[in-house]
Order: structure tokens, then C-alpha cells, then sequence
């Protein structure tokens, strides 16, 4: 009978996802803290950041290497790089990368496309077919109390609409009135399970039966590259709406 991963194993296993995770937090540390200045007190997208990492127990020296290396105090510099594309069955996808070697990071995506059947598109190919907009979602767990409180503080914040779905609370916003709605929401001490400013697809696709492991395959093979930092597609998912 066979056995099971050692313990050392499942460990070396975690650890290694959570070196990932970490490496991933730290480049989006670090391009924020060059986009503006390296004080999460005084730049909305660090400080984003920064509570991001520290919610996933990122060490705080990590943290503000991170900053200082953003900063231009020590280390190279990252690059924002958006790359373009088409996935199985004509699906949509926007690909965000971080990083400090471009050339890498175009040769894995487009080795991840190839491998699953899709494809690199050239710059503004897919773009049109999505929009930047501010997304706050809240563990509402379908009370209507919360719902209520929800929709109240959104609208008076600046919300561009307010939806309510398997538990949970999704406001849409302006990205420039992003920050003062995050806000809003946190002063009134609503459960955030995620805020960020994002590339939403202006329209849904269904997904042909035969295409949908293969996508499936393609988003989790994106995800686990080093220098990919956001994936957004149109794909209608039979069990998710993302």
C-alpha cells in the first residue's frame, strides 16, 4: 500500500506556495511605493498593499524592504507589464504582470497561452473589452440588515451600483472615487473580504463544454507564475461568476 507525503513534504509544499505568495505581495509593494510616495499614510495604493501583505502574516521587515526597494534605496526595478491575449474558446484575458525581467515574464505567458490552447494578442486587442473599476466586496452572509447598511453607505459614498449574491455584498465604484468608498465602508465597520481597483469585462461569454478544463487549467497555470500579478477574463463560468 502506497504512503501519503511525509510531513516534511506537506511542509516544504506550504512553505514554498507561501514563498510564492510572498513574492508576489512584495513586487506589488514595490511598484506602489515608486508610484507615489514610499508612506503608506500618504499613498492609498502602498497602504493597499502593505494591509494586504500584513493580512497574509508577510513579516513586517519584509514589508519595508519591499518599500525601500520600490523607493529606489536598494534593489532593481519592477515593471508594470500588461499583456493581452485569448485563452480556449475565444475567452478574453487581460494578463498583469510584475517584474524585472520582461523578457521572462512575455516568454511564460505566452508558453502558458500555447500550451492550452490559446494565444498572445498584440496591445489593445482585448482591452476595449473591459473596464477600470473600483470593486469592494463584503461578507453580507445574506443578512438584510447588512445588505441595508451596505447599500446605504455605498450610496452616499460615490457607489456606481450595489449587488447582492451568494452571501455576499459586491460595490462597484468610479476608480477615482475608490479610496474615499473603501473608506466609507471600513468607518462603518462592514466585514471587507476584498477591495481593489479592477479590470472588469464589459460582457460575459458562455464557455464551449470542451474548452472549460482547458481554461480552468490555463487560469491556474497563469496564477502560479512568479511575475503574473492579476489575470481578468470574460469567461462565464458555470459554477463562478469570475
Amino acid at each position: 500500500m502506497g504512503r501519503g507525503p511525509s510531513i516534511e513534504g506537506r511542509k516544504n509544499a506550504s512553505d514554498a506556495r507561501r514563498g510564492q505568495a510572498f513574492t508576489k505581495l512584495a513586487r506589488d509593494i514595490r511598484v506602489a511605493a515608486r508610484s507615489g510616495l514610499p508612506d503608506p499614510a500618504n499613498n492609498a495604493r502602498l497602504r493597499a498593499a502593505v494591509d494586504k501583505a500584513l493580512v497574509a502574516n508577510m513579516p513586517k521587515d519584509s514589508i519595508e524592504r519591499a518599500i525601500r526597494r520600490g523607493a529606489g534605496l536598494e534593489g532593481g526595478a519592477v515593471e508594470e507589464i500588461r499583456y493581452e491575449g485569448y485563452g480556449p474558446g475565444g475567452v478574453a484575458l487581460l494578463i498583469d504582470c510584475l517584474s524585472d525581467n520582461p523578457q521572462r515574464s512575455v516568454a511564460d505567458v505566452r508558453h502558458a497561452l500555447s500550451k492550452h490552447g490559446g494565444n498572445l494578442g498584440t496591445s489593445g486587442s482585448v482591452a476595449f473589452q473591459f473596464q477600470r473599476s473600483g470593486v469592494v466586496v463584503i461578507d453580507s452572509a445574506g443578512d438584510a440588515g447588512i445588505e441595508e447598511k451596505v447599500l446605504e453607505v455605498a450610496l452616499d459614498a460615490g457607489a456606481d451600483d450595489v449587488q447582492n449574491e451568494a452571501g455576499q455584498s459586491t460595490v462597484l465604484c468610479a476608480p477615482e472615487q475608490f479610496e474615499a468608498l473603501h473608506k466609507a465602508l471600513q468607518d462603518a465597520g462592514l466585514p471587507i473580504a476584498h477591495a481593489a481597483v479592477e479590470m472588469l469585462a464589459a460582457n460575459r461569454v458562455p464557455v464551449p463544454a470542451e474548452a472549460l478544463q482547458p481554461l480552468r487549467d490555463l487560469l491556474d497555470w497563469l496564477h502560479d507564475l512568479d511575475d503574473v500579478h492579476e489575470v481578468f477574463h470574460n469567461a462565464l463560468l458555470p459554477d463562478a461568476q469570475d
